[in-house]
């Protein structure tokens, strides 16, 4: 066997078809810095909901009869657990219960970027990870807001030096370093095809690390891991029956494995939220592999997990009022989960803007009260210590973040 540049390459542009196909699951994409200083101890995961969750669905307001108006078919008998007396959850979410009464779970209700009115699931994730204002052109090719943030850390551990897989998510792109990996990397040569590929390129530096550190992940990637005891019962539901979990296992297992070790950010995303129709039937699967991620990183991550804040946010809300298709539309205001042992939770924090109609945005979405990036923006200010001013201007250029929600122990 041959191998050069042009085949190796090769076997990278495979890997990445296979990723970009995959369903469920994109890159997860980490970063770290030596020692875990100067970002100190505390982890911080952030998953993009892609689609467009329905944050009314998720976290319901049961107690307002407007609520079941507005959605005749899935505003009613929806099964959801109380949190406050006011707002539920959505019973694909019970195995999070536990974390809302240890206050290990939150939500912030009503939340979105500055995008409005066009509700383009492409549009609308762009903003999302360039943590901009509409000010900034879309397709501006701006870095994303959580590389801002790694920008602004002093003695960040350069491991970045090549991408397998679907490109870096865009809100980890930029000039900071950061390290990507995808569940479907494959990369098994023989020791020999090792040797002399290493031979080939022993003077390409940049090539031949590339290449070591791809086949390294790729090691580790296929090694036997213990099962988490503690993720059931998400597994074992009846309505669970058909979707695959071992996805999610494997990605989940891989961040957290590097998160109980020098990583303190790790960042990917889930699809399947854009629900159109037939919502009732299909909101649960993204749900529960949402509910199975946050529960298997808890457990991976061990006494780590005391340290972790989990955001889960998406590109815009949907629809107050279901279609005809008993699914929703494309909206304006939605929710942001908030997870981990180190969050303040068990509360639905933000200003809740009410569904009267002439309290809606454009009289169909509900009305956004507070901006998405503020939330984060605190988690990063309490987490990592980061001047506020940085924050508002630097990291989310434009943002005002309002009063200290306190959002960390």
């Amino acid at each position: 066997m041959t191998i050069d540049r042009r085949f190796f390459l090769r076997g990278l542009t495979a890997l990445g078809c296979s990723a970009a196909a995959h369903p469920f699951l994109t890159t997860v994409t980490l970063a770290a810095a030596g020692g875990g200083a100067p970002l100190g101890d505390h982890r911080l995961v952030v998953i993009i909901l892609r689609g467009a969750m329905d944050g009314l669905d998720v976290v319901q307001p049961l107690a307002d009869p407007l609520f079941a108006q507005a959605r005749p078919t899935l505003g009613v008998d929806t099964g959801a657990l109380d949190l406050d007396g006011y707002f539920a959850l959505n019973p694909s979410l019970k195995g999070l219960m536990a974390l809302w009464a240890k206050g290990e779970l939150g939500f912030a209700h009503a939340v979105s970027t500055p995008y409005r009115d066009k509700r383009s699931h492409f549009d609308g994730q762009d903003l999302l990870e360039a943590g901009t204002g509409t000010d900034v052109g879309l397709r501006a090719g701006h870095d994303g807001w959580l590389n801002r943030m790694l920008q602004a850390v002093p003695g960040l551990v350069a491991e970045t030096a090549f991408a397998v897989g679907r490109d870096a998510m865009p809100l980890l792109d930029g000039p900071a370093p950061v390290r990507n990996w995808t569940p479907d990397l494959k990369l098994s040569l023989s020791s020999q095809s090792q040797l002399l590929l290493d031979h080939v390129y022993h003077e390409d530096a940049l090539f031949r690390d590339s290449a070591q550190e791809a086949m390294e992940l790729a090691a580790e990637a296929d090694r036997p891991r213990p099962v988490a005891a503690m993720v059931e019962p998400a597994a074992t539901r009846p309505a669970e029956g058909a979707i695959k979990m071992a996805d999610v296992d494997r990605l989940v297992d891989f961040a957290a494995e590097r998160l109980r070790g020098e990583t303190r950010i790790a960042a990917f995303s889930q699809t399947g939220w854009d629900t159109h129709k037939g919502q009732r039937g299909a909101i649960p699967r993204p749900l529960l592999r949402l509910e199975r991620t946050i529960l298997r990183l808890r457990d991976q991550l061990g006494p780590d997990w005391g340290k972790t804040t989990v955001l889960a946010m998406t590109e815009f809300g949907r629809t107050v009022r279901e279609n005809g298709s008993r699914g929703t539309d494309h909206g304006t205001g939605g929710v942001m989960l908030m997870a981990g042992g180190a969050i303040r939770g068990g509360r639905v924090l933000g200003r809740w803007p009410g569904l009267a109609e002439a309290d809606l945005y454009d009289r169909r979405d509900l009305m956004p009260t507070s901006d998405v990036r503020a939330w984060a923006a605190w988690a990063m200010r309490d987490l990592y210590g980061f001047d506020r001013n940085l924050l508002e201007t630097k990291v989310f250029p434009g943002l005002a973040m309002g009063d200290d929600p306190k959002l960390i122990l």
